[in-house]
């Protein structure tokens, strides 16, 4: 299959994305839930790691597995982005009361 030539090219673009989504999201997530958003992409993880095994499809699979690895990867850096705020690098969120 021609298509296949490109399943590099497709996954690592995607791979890029992904990656890329999840930045905001960690930033975005700790600026207006804290550190309670983590079993958040917790479940996200799980939930990409059970697709990826059911899927028949390689790319998908592949593509979920990033996916879940991604949000897995997320949870810790939630708690990084708590300490980046707390040194003043990123705003903290004025209108948020808990810690």
């Amino acid at each position: 299959m021609v298509l296949s030539h490109f399943y590099g090219l497709i996954i690592g673009a995607a791979t890029f994305l992904i990656i890329g989504l999840f930045h905001p999201l960690v930033i975005k997530g700790e600026y207006y839930f804290g550190v309670r958003i983590w079993w958040v992409f917790l479940l996200l993880g799980l939930l990409g790691i059970a697709g990826s095994l059911l899927v028949a499809n390689e790319v998908i699979s592949i593509l979920l597995g990033v996916f879940a690895f991604s949000s897995l990867w997320g949870i810790g850096e939630v708690f990084e982005q708590r300490k980046r705020v707390q040194k003043g690098w990123f705003p903290a969120n004025p209108k948020r009361k808990s810690k």
